[in-house]
């Protein structure tokens, strides 16, 4: 019988991966970087800053909202989106932890 990863790592360790699979493509990456420049975006106001069609921005928002890097409020018919400070932090807390524990660099 197959078991769950959640059953074989602890929590740590799943959400670690979660948040490095959710930073692991360029375009989750510039959406950080558009997030942080303007503060808050609606989401045709990122579509019109990369190279990808409103779907695959709307997918790619999803991924980071998942993990909790982003947040969203609807708007109306528009969602508006913007860094959650209180994970990113938490999350570059846990990040710098384990490099910081694989090499003492």
């Amino acid at each position: 019988m197959a078991q769950n990863k959640s059953d074989l790592f602890g929590n740590e360790e799943i959400q670690l991966a979660n948040l490095a699979k959710a930073l692991a493509h360029p375009a989750r990456i510039k959406i950080l970087k558009i997030l942080m420049d303007t503060n808050v975006c609606m989401c045709g106001q990122i579509v019109d800053r990369l190279p990808l069609a409103q779907a695959t921005v709307s997918q790619h928002l999803r991924e980071l909202k998942q993990v909790g890097l982003i947040q969203g409020e609807i708007e109306g018919p528009k969602t508006c989106y913007c860094l959650n400070p209180d994970n990113i932090k938490s999350a570059k807390e846990h990040f710098t932890q384990l490099f910081s524990s694989i090499c003492n660099c």
